[in-house]
């Protein structure tokens, strides 16, 4: 795999380096000026690449840079669709004005909350039927297999609120962001970004055997997380390498490159394509992509397929990937590496080693699991099955269970024999559910070492407690080596050991009557007159006041990590019951990481809500007089106050809002971080009020407090450098904060305090 950073023309199917050689090649083989420029002042071909034009197509700005989009179709699943509708309904929702596609495949398993979850489901269809929306059942699809095969479209663009939003090779633009912007779509608004990148994914050769989608996108994400080579832009897949991949090949590689932290994903389109539309009788949805005779992209990846192998993501990240032929050659320095990110994630909380897992030399694994929008596509299951029949997974500690991503799939692998091959072997197959991708499924015991085919492994994400002392491990494989480890009992084993076994899928055909039987679609039928059905865990979002003149800030956790995740921030697991109760949820804020925060973080909202404790007031009083003696003046009359965390860089993984909200509605005003890991959680903080403040140094401790004079000023005039004061103990020292590049209208959020209240207003 090679990265090329230069940037470079496709041009009658090759690649011109950007540099002196490649332009003087472009002048004279293809005929172009590569010094030339579009019509809006561009390179010359930048507005010739798929992305380009989809995105063109979709911007209601006259402005190419500065893009206003507005999507073709939303959608979002049961631990998210609750806070959208209900943002939307405060800031005076009264219809969808597209089709937004409600599923239940998060909290679908009911006992984990009681009657909770059952409650937002009957919200969901309520809604659905009330402002005119489609409601998909719980257990007869995952959103993005749902949104794969009745919502896709060839130049369309889909806003989701999963992370996962990922349909690019059903040349659809598809992008995974938090609930504000979802609420602002159906509310007519725009989602408002910079024109991204586009970076050309140059696929050839042909995958060898034993390697599946999961290979190739560890591959690619081993390649381009830690150095950022794709953060917030578009891959774009061309090349003579897509055509030998099958259409659901492509959509294994292309579900995960959120986990690249790209924006978005755009795949060119051909006859395997059209054929994919077809079975799911939708041909009229089908229309060839290509970039056009000389496009330009930002940079490259070149990617020969061949050189490809079964790969392994070690904990504790997607990015730790390797093939697995060497983490079995080296079984001590992988386990040694995980080990250490173990003591970054957890301290002194949790003593970890997987060394207990190596029986005579060789990796034993306790669980195997191929699941959701990653692993539970047809042609994966169909291989895992190939290489399992007539097998034996054994009747001790391992454990493997598979979850068709949709019943339409579910209902094919029955017809063909599949399924029960598999379940002739010891598997278990269950229904369509995202529960092993975030912790509220398949939760592996103590100490366990679990193999999956699905989207992450993050420290938590299987389902631990890190704070009671509970700790499991996850590593990301492809179905195929999972089904060659099952096949040998739990022994860690690549798919390219096996031989002989056909691992070709036959062909599909899709039950479309499964979702017209049990599906509501009121798109365009709303019925105003409905009542919503609320549960007693739904509640309104509290009041929220808008940014005041001054700020002060108390910081109430430091987190040092390379980066923190969103399911660090918020956990996943049990605690989605909880989502649709924003103070209730808030309970659980960084609860893994920092158990000490939500306390904290409460006390300063008792300091803003006026609370008369001694200690509090004599804290601030304290703070007030160390600033005051050194001559800077406190008003306050004009003063917010609120909490913060300093992280190093916050924000990798889910798109879910709550992330950013449970922050504010325990009284957050602003992150304080070195970067942002993706554009989706920044926006969530905007999206909720609270700053987005950039720092250099590494110098903000919890416990001191951060008085920002002027900030509404320093706002409303878009200033890039804002002035600060840091109180420690009895010292003060000046800092400068950078709020990054922000719109109009999210710099309108901020100050009016959060998405709601700019609607209001």
């Amino acid at each position: 795999m090679e990265l090329i950073s230069k940037g470079a023309w496709l041009s009658g199917g090759k690649l011109y380096i950007n540099d002196e050689k490649g332009k003087a090649d472009l002048r004279s083989e293809r005929g172009i000026d590569p010094e030339s420029r579009t019509a809006d002042g561009r390179i010359v071909g930048a507005d010739c690449t798929i992305a380009s034009q989809i995105l063109s197509a979709h911007n209601t700005s006259d402005n190419e840079a500065e893009l206003r989009i507005k999507f073709d179709k939303l959608t979002s699943h049961d631990i998210t669709y609750v806070g959208i509708i209900q943002t939307a309904r405060a800031s005076g929702l009264k219809e969808f004005p597209i089709p937004y596609v409600l599923t239940n495949c998060h909290n679908s398993l009911c006992a984990v909350g009681g009657t909770i979850n059952e409650d937002d489901h009957f919200f969901g269809l309520s809604c659905a039927e009330k402002f005119g929306g489609i409601y998909v059942p719980p257990h007869l699809a995952v959103i993005h297999q749902y949104a794969r095969e009745m919502l896709a479209c060839c130049g369309s663009m889909i806003l989701g609120s999963d992370s996962h939003t990922r349909y690019g090779a059903l040349g659809t633009m598809a992008i995974g962001e938090g609930g504000g912007e979802l609420a602002k779509q159906l509310l007519g608004k725009t989602y408002d970004v910079k024109c991204p990148e586009v970076v050309c994914v140059y696929l050839e050769g042909t995958p060898s055997y034993g390697v599946g989608p999961q290979d190739v996108a560890l591959a690619l994400i081993a390649n381009t997380f830690d150095n950022g080579f794709v953060k917030n832009k578009v891959m774009e897949f061309v090349g003579p390498g897509v055509g030998g991949l099958s259409v659901d090949f492509r959509i294994g590689i292309d579900v995960m490159t959120t986990e690249t932290t790209c924006l978005s994903s755009i795949w060119s389109t051909d006859s395997k394509t059209e054929e994919w539309y077809e079975i799911h009788g939708r041909s009229g949805d089908y229309k060839e992509l290509n970039p056009g005779s000389t496009a330009y992209y930002d940079s490259v990846i070149r990617l020969d397929l061949s050189e490809i192998r079964p790969m392994i993501a070690m904990p504790f990240h997607p990015s730790k990937a390797y093939p697995i032929a060497d983490v079995k050659a080296d079984l001590d320095r992988y386990i040694s590496e995980c080990e250490d990110r173990a003591k970054v994630s957890f301290g002194d909380k949790i003593s970890y080693s997987l060394r207990d897992n190596i029986i005579d030399g060789r990796m034993f694994v306790d669980q195997g699991i191929i699941a959701g929008c990653a692993g539970g596509g047809f042609e994966n299951i169909c291989a895992a099955a190939s290489i399992l029949k007539g097998a034996d997974t054994g009747n001790g500690r391992f454990s493997l269970s598979v979850y068709p991503a949709s019943q339409p799939v579910y209902m094919e692998l029955l017809k063909n024999g599949r399924a029960a091959d598999l379940i002739a072997a010891g598997a278990v197959i269950k229904t369509a559910f995202c529960g092993p991708c975030f912790g509220a499924g398949d939760t592996p015991a103590n100490n366990s070492f679990s193999i999956r085919h699905s989207t992450r492994n993050f420290p938590n994400r299987e389902g631990s407690k890190v704070q009671n002392g509970q700790v499991a491990s996850v590593a990301l494989m492809d179905a195929r080596s999972i089904a060659a480890t099952a096949a040998n009992k739990g022994f860690l084993t690549g798919a390219d050991e096996l031989e002989g076994i056909d691992l070709s899928a036959p062909k599909y055909f899709f039950d479309g009557e499964i979702y017209k039987k049990r599906v509501l679609d009121a798109f365009g039928k709303p019925a105003p007159e409905k009542p919503i059905k609320f549960g007693p865990n739904i509640k309104d979002w509290p009041v929220m006041e808008e940014l005041k003149d001054d700020l002060l800030l108390k910081c109430v956790s430091e987190i040092h990590d390379p980066v923190t995740t969103t399911d660090e921030l918020i956990p996943s697991g049990e605690t989605s019951s909880f989502r649709s109760n924003p103070l209730g949820l808030a309970e659980f804020t960084l609860s893994r990481k920092d158990p000490e925060y939500v306390g904290e973080a409460k006390k300063v909202r008792e300091l803003a809500n006026g609370t008369d404790r001694a200690e509090l007031k004599a804290e601030f009083d304290a703070v007030l007089k160390v600033l005051g003696d050194n001559r800077i003046e406190v008003k306050p009359g004009s003063l917010s106050v609120g909490s913060t965390i300093y992280a190093n860089k916050p924000g990798d993984g889910s798109a879910r809002e709550q992330a950013a909200s449970c922050q504010k509605v325990l009284g957050a005003w602003a992150n304080i971080a070195h970067e942002y890991a993706t554009k989706r959680y920044r926006s969530n903080l905007i999206n909720w009020g609270m700053l987005p403040f950039l720092y250099d140094d590494d110098d903000i401790r919890k416990g001191d407090y951060i008085f920002v004079p002027g900030i509404r000023k320093a706002v409303e005039n878009k200033l890039s450098d804002i002035e600060a004061y840091v109180v420690g103990g009895n010292s003060v020292r000046k800092v400068v904060f950078s709020l990054g590049n922000l719109t109009d209208d999210e710099r309108r959020i901020i100050l009016d305090g959060c998405l709601i209240n700019y609607y209001k207003h």
